[in-house]
C-alpha cells in the first residue's frame, strides 16, 4: 500500500529518516485550496493532522477524509487518542486497501529541506557566493496560499527575478514557484525551501546567522527582501516575529489584514515601513535597486 502526502505535509519527504519506509513514495497535488479536485482523482482515504480543511462537496469524498486532533468536519470520521495517546488507525488502513490507485495529476522532483541547519552548512558557500557578487539579493517569499487570482502575483514576481537572486521560502506559499524552472547558482537551488508555516522560524535563524556572519549592527543591512504572502493568523504570527527581530519595510500582500485598526495600521507603516505589493513590473525592480 503507497503513502503519499498533499500540501503543507511535502516537507515530510525532506527528512532522511522517512527513506527506509519504501511505501512513502511521494507528494500528490499543490496547495491546501486544491483538494476539492485533487482529493477526488487520489481515490483513496485522506487523514487531516492540522487546519487547511475545505468543506467536501462530494459525500463519496466525505467518508473517505478522517481527521485527528484539533481538526475535524461533519459527516467525516473523527479518530480521538486513547488515554496514552495512541491512535487506531486501522480503518484508515483497510479502507486505503479496497481504493483504487491515485489517478496521475503530474510528476518529477522537488529539492527542499533547506532549514536552517542545512543552509548552516552551506554557509561558507552562500557567503562566498555573496561576496563574490554571484548572489546578490535574497528574498524571503514565506507565507501562504490561497485560490485567489490576485496570488499569481508571487509567481510572476518569482519568475520576473534576475538569476542572480535566491528564494527563501516556506509555508504554502510556495506552491506559487517551486515548480518553476528557476535553477542554482554554483550548485545553491535558487528556491531555498524550510518547509512548513511554523519553519518560517528556520529562517528567521538562518537570517540572525547570516547577520553574525558578515559582522553587522543593523539587520536590515542585509542583502535580504521581504515579501511576505499572508492569507490567515499563522502568517500574521511570522510577520510579529519579524517585527520584533527589527525588521523593516516588508512588503505584505495580496492585501493588508483587514482586522488591522488603522491607528495599528499607522504605526506598522510609519515606524516598520510595511507597504503593501504592487505590480510585478514594478516591484523587482524598486527592490533590486535599493
Amino acid at each position: 500500500m503507497d503513502v503519499y502526502t498533499h500540501s503543507e505535509m511535502l516537507p515530510a519527504h525532506y527528512y532522511p529518516a522517512f527513506k527506509k519506509y519504501k511505501h512513502f513514495v511521494g507528494n500528490y497535488g499543490n496547495a491546501w485550496w486544491q483538494q476539492l479536485r485533487e482529493f477526488e482523482s487520489f481515490n483513496g482515504p485522506v487523514l487531516f493532522t492540522t487546519n487547511c480543511i475545505v468543506p467536501p462537496r462530494k459525500e463519496e469524498i466525505r467518508k473517505r477524509i478522517f481527521t485527528t486532533g484539533a481538526t475535524g468536519y461533519p459527516g467525516c470520521t473523527h479518530i480521538e487518542g486513547d488515554e496514552e495517546g495512541r491512535k487506531d488507525f486501522s480503518e484508515i488502513i483497510e479502507l486505503a486497501k479496497t481504493r483504487p490507485p491515485p489517478a496521475e495529476i503530474e510528476k518529477g522532483t522537488i529539492v527542499g529541506g533547506f532549514a536552517h541547519e542545512q543552509v548552516f552548512a552551506l554557509a561558507d558557500q552562500i557567503v562566498e557566493a555573496v561576496r563574490s557578487g554571484s548572489i546578490k539579493k535574497f528574498f524571503v517569499m514565506a507565507g501562504c496560499d490561497g485560490r485567489m487570482n490576485s496570488r499569481r502575483y508571487y509567481t510572476d514576481f518569482a519568475s520576473e527575478l534576475p538569476e542572480d537572486n535566491v528564494i527563501l521560502t516556506a509555508g504554502c506559499a510556495k506552491y506559487r514557484y517551486n515548480k518553476l524552472d528557476l535553477g542554482d547558482i554554483g550548485g545553491i537551488p535558487r528556491v531555498l525551501d524550510a518547509g512548513q508555516c511554523n519553519d518560517s522560524y528556520s529562517l528567521a535563524l538562518i537570517i540572525l546567522k547570516l547577520k553574525e556572519i558578515f559582522g553587522l549592527e543593523d539587520i536590515n543591512e542585509l542583502p535580504i527582501v521581504y515579501n511576505i504572502s499572508r492569507y490567515e493568523q499563522k502568517a500574521v504570527i511570522v510577520l510579529l516575529a519579524l517585527l520584533y527581530l527589527g525588521v523593516k519595510n516588508i512588503q505584505l500582500g495580496p492585501t493588508l489584514p483587514a482586522f488591522l485598526s488603522p491607528n495599528v495600521a499607522k504605526v506598522l507603516v510609519e515606524k516598520f515601513g510595511i507597504t503593501s505589493i504592487g505590480t510585478v513590473a514594478e516591484d523587482p525592480e524598486r527592490f533590486l535597486g535599493a
